[in-house]
């Protein structure tokens, strides 16, 4: 059993989690949360100020990086230059004493298995960034890991790339204990059972990467998924922000009064107007644009709510219609029923 128990603080980041034996779990949190530090904490390269890392039930404080049976697979390669595809998946094998015959055996299944074995004496300058890739998969799953770290390794991809490569990873990481890092809802969804978000060193937000990614908790999460999240206090029937009232349903029954809530809905939902809607819809929000990007057939109008970041896809004939540019006051109308209340507390 591979499973993994997390419980470190280095300097800011105090992450505590843990990964079940076969479990690939997704990594996500904006830039500085910590993610890549918590996994060299894993694989031995950053040592922890407290706490414990378990795998196996072993601690890993008093393991070597070398033996502890982490294989890290980075945005880069690192493939060594000097050496062909075959030699560097049969390295860490060498490296373990393994036999060459067995070593070099061992690289060419791996190889195979990854869709690479054409390029077993291809040195790494003549390979394209997928290829390479797939070989650095290769040599990381040729030691028998007993979890795999990944940081982000579509990161560098070219877009047609990229794809193969998630492809391959959901092959070989199926049934394996791994971490991948992303920021990419697809990684997720894809690769992932689970997620786990870190926001500012602290785990704030983890679950089935469906739960998570189509009922958010937290801000990244919700901006990683594409949608609109915004935070408040449960009164009277409604969240509410200052002097906003946002009423919706809610999955999980209605939070105590007073206690700390999140309304969720997606940017297809909101409607825009220049007036005040008419009829009586229930969340009406007084609004000011700030930005318009393109998606495609959509056009997705980013406006601010007093502090709040709210998103609204529209068309370009209704964006030309309402004469929206930065700083256009509009009014954003949302159905209750598009629109999903958790209780946070």
């Amino acid at each position: 059993m591979s499973t993994l128990e997390y419980a470190a603080q280095v300097r800011e980041i105090a992450a505590d989690f843990q990964v079940t034996s076969g479990e690939t779990v997704a990594l996500l949190g904006p830039n500085g949360a910590g993610k890549s530090t918590v996994l060299k904490v894993i694989a031995g390269l950053i040592s922890p100020d407290s706490g414990a890392v378990t795998l196996a039930g072993h601690d890993l404080a008093k393991v070597t990086p070398h033996d502890r049976g982490v294989a890290l697979l980075a945005q880069d390669p690192l493939l060594f230059p000097h050496l062909s595809a075959l030699s560097n998946v049969a390295f860490g094998l060498r490296a373990r004493r393994a036999r060459r015959k067995e070593a070099l055996d061992t690289a060419h299944e791996w190889l195979k298995r990854v869709g690479a074995d054409d390029l077993a004496d291809r040195r790494p300058d003549t390979l394209s960034g997928g290829q390479a890739q797939r070989v650095a998969i290769a040599r990381a799953l040729a030691t028998t890991p007993k979890i795999m770290l990944l940081d982000e390794p579509m990161a560098a991809l070219d877009v047609n790339a990229a794809p193969e490569i998630r492809q391959l990873l959901g092959r070989v990481l199926k049934e394996r204990t791994a971490i991948i890092v992303t920021h990419d809802a697809l990684d997720a969804l894809l690769l992932a059972d689970r997620v786990i978000v870190l926001e500012e060193g602290q785990v704030v937000e983890q679950g089935p990467t469906a739960d998570v990614l189509t009922h958010p908790r937290s801000k990244f999460a919700a901006q990683i998924a594409g949608l609109n999240l915004i935070t408040g206090v449960w009164r009277d029937g409604d969240l509410t922000h200052g002097d906003l009232h946002i009423n919706g349903l809610t999955p999980e029954g209605a939070p105590t009064t007073g206690s700390p809530t999140i309304a969720v809905f997606a940017p297809s939902a909101v409607a825009v107007y220049a007036d005040p809607p008419h009829g009586s819809p229930r969340n009406v929000l007084p609004a000011t644009v700030t930005e318009l990007e393109p998606r495609g057939q959509r056009v997705l109008a980013r406006t601010q709510v007093g502090e709040l970041a709210v998103a609204a896809e529209i068309t370009p004939a209704a964006a030309i219609d309402l004469g929206l540019t930065a700083g256009t006051r509009v009014y954003l109308s949302v159905k209750a029923t598009e629109v999903k209340i958790y209780p946070t507390g």
